[in-house]
């Protein structure tokens, strides 16, 4: 009993085992999982400032046609006007009554050419220069109203675009946040995925050396398309000679990096083929596919049509994930299977 309480004094205060390597893993995962979700949300919004931006550039393009327009319009009052001078300058010296009356009681260019037309003293010439006059006056007003319209137009899309950009900055802070609390962990698993990446690359490069029909069990919701075969399956060699590029909103090119709807468009443009930017435009193009009909070089759908890929057989599509990411292989199992919203075949 002594030696039982001689040793008790020696006892310290319980300390907690440290967390296994699984328990970290796990942790990571599930921050993993968030930023995911962020991702999700995220996706929308570059899909709409995608879509702003093609809006800002169409009225861009408007804005030109119509400042051109305004000048030749301007222009065609000038010599209307120089002509209507010279004539009423010639009435004037011929003595007509009436028109010194009209000149001297009227206060502006409209007031002139009304007491004209009332007084009918014109010849058909004459009545040809008012109608130019007129005319020219009217396109102007309807000119200068475009373009203001245009302009107002234009600095609402600018406001919008910065307003989403202050929401994807703020979003993209909040990420950094969760990744620099977890980053140790967050390494190992990187290393893991692409250790995996490269798994999947080789085992799909293999299916393109040796094609094998693949099918995927579809819904039972989702009743087969019966869409033509695909003709774009070569894409899929293009799209994997892009994997590890980097993410990068607002990116449709390998010397940037790639957003999801941009590295789609992008690889399509290899082949010849023109997509829209955005994923919700590209989602209109060529015909609907089921998850049971599935064929390489078919576009993918996700999210609320807020992310798309290249499906490249075997359950498996290449994309551009999110920021802080690469292109890469997923299966669509879990989350993409959990928010799958269909397929487009292009023709």
């Amino acid at each position: 009993m002594l030696l039982a309480l001689a040793v008790l004094p020696l006892a310290g205060p319980a300390v907690p085992a440290p967390p296994s390597i699984d328990a970290k893993q796990a942790e990571a995962s599930s921050v993993l999982a968030q930023i995911q979700e962020l991702d999700g949300d995220l996706e929308l919004v570059i899909d709409s400032f995608n879509a702003a931006q093609v809006e800002l550039d169409e009225i861009k393009a408007a804005q030109q046609v119509n400042e051109k327009r305004l000048k030749v319009a301007r222009s065609s009052l000038g010599v209307a006007h120089a002509t209507l001078e010279a004539r009423l300058v010639e009435l004037y010296k011929n003595g007509s009554p009436d028109l010194v009356e009209i000149l001297l009681g009227s206060s502006s260019l409209d007031e002139i050419l009304d007491g004209i037309d009332t007084a009918n003293r014109v010849s058909d010439q004459d009545a040809q220069i008012l109608r130019e006059v007129r005319k020219f006056r009217k396109e102007i007003k309807t000119r200068e109203a475009e373009l203001a319209k245009a302009r107002n137009r234009q600095e609402q899309v600018v406001a919008e675009r910065a307003a989403r950009r202050s929401e994807i900055e703020a979003t993209l802070a909040q990420r950094q946040q969760l990744l620099s609390s977890i980053k140790d962990q967050i390494a190992e698993l990187q290393a893991a995925e692409r250790r995996r990446q490269a798994r999947l690359a080789a085992a799909a490069r293999a299916r393109l050396s040796a094609p094998e029909p693949t099918t995927t069990a579809a819904p039972a919701s989702e009743a087969p398309t019966g869409a033509p075969s695909s003709q774009y399956g070569g894409v899929v060699g293009i799209a994997m000679q892009y994997l590890g590029t980097p993410y990068r909103w607002g990116g449709s090119s390998p010397s940037t990096g790639f957003d999801c709807s941009g590295f789609v468009m992008y690889v399509f443009s290899r082949v010849g083929v023109s997509l829209p930017r955005t994923v919700s435009t590209q989602y209109a193009v060529g015909v609907p596919v089921s998850r049971s009909e599935l064929q390489p070089g078919d576009i993918v759908f996700f999210n609320n049509l807020g992310h798309d890929g290249i499906y490249i057989g075997g359950n498996q599509f290449i994309h551009s994930p999110h920021t802080g990411d690469v292109v890469k292989i997923s299966s669509i199992t879990g989350y993409y299977s959990d928010n799958w919203v269909g397929a487009r075949r292009v023709l």
